[in-house]
């Protein structure tokens, strides 16, 4: 198995600053589990869906999805449907982490298949710990497939 196609958080967020928040949040609340961070959609296609050049390529599934929304190249409103339209990836639990509390964002978001969606707190000690609440539920939690695949992953 190719390990970077492997992760029990799959954080796909352009922001920088927010990503190194949660990852500090993750530490902090003791999370070990390994999360890769692709920073915007592209990367995310790419990682959850490995080319045709690589069909031998193993993928195993992230627990969790933690997705921004508002990303360069591909938004996540794009990678929501990407993965709710393949056969092998629908049941893969998303969560909408963003800083829009707009209504047509939460309203499209459950609309394309999200599993949550949870607008970013502004203050340190809140992101802090809207994070580690939901690694301690998706993660200990919450059950999910153990999804495993070869390859590009088939279309509805």
């Amino acid at each position: 198995m190719t390990e970077g196609r492997s992760a029990d958080i799959l954080l796909i967020e352009d922001n920088v600053s927010d990503a190194e928040l949660t990852l500090r949040a993750l530490k902090k609340r003791n999370v070990t589990n390994r999360v890769v961070h692709l920073r915007n959609g592209a990367e995310a296609l790419a990682f959850l869906f490995p080319g045709q050049e690589s069909a031998e390529q193993v993928v195993v599934a992230p627990k969790v999805i933690l997705l921004d929304l508002k990303m360069p190249k591909v938004d996540g409103f794009q990678v929501l449907s990407a993965i709710r339209a393949d056969l092998r990836l629908r049941s893969l639990p998303v969560v909408i982490l963003s800083s829009s509390a707009e209504a047509t964002d939460i309203e499209t978001s459950y609309a394309l298949g999200a599993n949550s969606y949870v607008v970013k707190p502004v203050d340190f000690d809140g992101f802090l710990k809207v994070v580690a609440d939901l690694a301690v539920y998706w993660l200990l939690l919450n059950q999910t497939p153990g999804l495993v695949w070869r390859g590009r992953a088939n279309a509805s």
